[in-house]
């Protein structure tokens, strides 16, 4: 494949996937609509992940002057291009122009880019700057270059401020530098890029320190390292999902590379790659063995992985590069369109992004109707919709206070009633202020009776066959559980 090629492949993808985006007719993710939300409150840390992904919506939002769900998604295509590109530079360090052309055409099309330039996550940021620290890193094991220690500590740093996964490719990184001569560079650049690492990090980890830790916390949390067990089923759920991630063709491509590499026929580049790759998905597979893991979390192999699956296939197996390609651009192309027609589809990925904001528009409806201007619910996911669905109503939105440390970000930063001893509290806070509390439970309070102003249970979307109630009740009422 040519350069020329392989720009027009990303360039035609991503136009496709921004044309079908103007036709979304889902709602924004949980995740997605909390990500917008820290958008419009910057700040050096969040409560579930580092603040990168927050900074890139407030970019192109406040560029566009607007929080549309059409601009929030837009970050998706427009970075996987740029991560293509990038992923391509790198390529170029190690391969053949023409083998640098199909890790481009390659990575545009696999089912993991595909799915998260519909539905924008923090992986999208992390392999851009995984794929620059790659290309810098790689340019190091050439040639002495401060400017490229420069940049692979700026890499490494805002990776890091994209999501902590990037610290899975450590152990992996340590070894090569160990056992490849080649892997290893100028002590010098080593230090710079370790310097500018820390600066552009320490932002982060200042705000980690001075919020009681939230965001390790929360990444501890999700990773149920205080519920372990053998969990083999799990583990090769995980395994085998990467198949579907990275695409089978490819993935096959990479172990089999790492194969290779443990009867000693790989290139030193090439096993400079595989140390920068398979150690993670070995990593992420036995975090799953004993705990729990998403079949997401080994994205960041996948910048390095890519290349030396696509080095390997066009020396081995040319046909299969493009076996692979219609197989993954088959789904690329076809996919962008399903959320373009929701209703047409069975429950799943696109299906549970729809229906949210009709919880939203129902709950603004009722506490009008009763002359109320506070929405107070305990339910993350409503949470999440009613912030950027009513985001223009002039209505506040609050989160049900906790007793004990904040489960999500609505809790931590939006509590209700205020804490005592907060600013907001001894502002006079009237306690029997009466709002509209949507919840997911039946609530009943002993300080004052609670009117039960609606229940429905919905028959289609995300809230599908689930009961929601909305009751007028009083601040009081509301006060932190035990």
């Amino acid at each position: 494949m040519t350069l020329r090629a392989s720009l027009i492949i990303i360039v035609v993808v991503t136009i496709w996937r921004i044309v079908w985006l103007a036709f979304d007719r889902t709602d924004l993710f949980v995740d997605e609509a909390q990500y917008w939300l820290w958008s419009q409150h910057l700040d050096f840390g969040y409560y579930s992940k580092p603040p990168m992904i927050a900074w890139v919506i407030a970019a192109v939002t406040g560029a566009a002057g607007s929080s549309d769900i059409f601009w929030i998604r837009l970050c998706g295509p427009l970075l996987h291009a740029a991560n293509a590109l990038m992923l391509m530079a790198a390529a170029r360090r190690v391969a053949t122009p023409e083998n640098a052309a199909w890790v481009g055409a390659s990575y545009i099309a696999i089912p993991a880019v595909t799915l998260s330039a519909y539905m924008f996550s923090t992986d999208v940021p992390l392999i851009f700057f995984v794929a620059l620290t790659l290309w810098a890193y790689l340019g190091l094991t050439e040639r002495r270059s401060v400017p490229l220690a420069v940049v692979m500590g700026l890499g490494v740093g805002c990776a890091f401020l994209s999501k902590y996964a990037l610290l899975f490719l450590l152990p992996g990184g340590a070894v090569a530098l160990l056992l490849i001569p080649q892997a290893r560079i100028a002590i010098r650049d080593f230090a710079i890029s370790v310097v500018v690492a820390a600066l552009v990090a320490a932002p982060n980890l200042i705000w980690n320190l001075t919020h009681g830790g939230a965001t390790v916390k929360h990444t501890e949390d999700i990773a149920k390292w205080d519920q372990m067990a053998l969990k083999p089923l799990k583990a090769l759920e995980f395994f085998g999902a990467q198949f579907g991630v990275m695409g089978p063709v490819l993935f096959a491509a990479l172990l089999y590379a790492g194969f290779r590499a443990i009867r000693g026929k790989a290139e030193p580049r090439e096993r400079i790659l595989l140390w920068l790759s398979l150690p993670v998905v070995g990593l992420i597979t036995l975090q799953a063995l004993i705990a729990k893991a998403e079949a997401n979390w080994a994205a960041s192999a996948y910048a390095a992985g890519a290349i030396v699956a696509v080095m390997l296939l066009a020396r081995l197996w040319p046909r299969g590069l493009t076996l692979s390609l219609a197989l993954t651009g088959a789904i690329a192309l076809a996919f962008p369109i399903l959320p373009a027609c929701p209703d047409a589809i069975p429950f799943g990925l696109v299906k549970r992004n729809t229906g949210r904001s009709e919880v939203s528009l129902k709950a603004e409806e009722l506490v009008r109707s009763a002359g109320l201007k506070v929405i107070v619910s305990d339910n993350r996911d409503m949470l999440a919709d009613l912030f950027h669905t009513l985001r223009e109503s002039q209505l506040t939105l609050r989160a049900r206070a906790p007793a004990g440390f904040p489960e999500n970000y609505y809790e931590q930063t939006f509590p209700y009633p205020p804490p005592e001893n907060s600013y907001a509290r001894s502002m006079d806070f009237d306690m029997a202020e009466r709002v509209l509390f949507l919840t997911r439970k039946p609530f009943a309070c002993e300080v004052a009776q609670p009117t039960l102003l609606a229940t429905w249970t919905p028959d289609n979307g995300y809230y599908r066959g689930r009961t929601i109630y909305a009751y007028e009740t009083q601040a009081g009422c509301l006060e932190p559980r035990d």
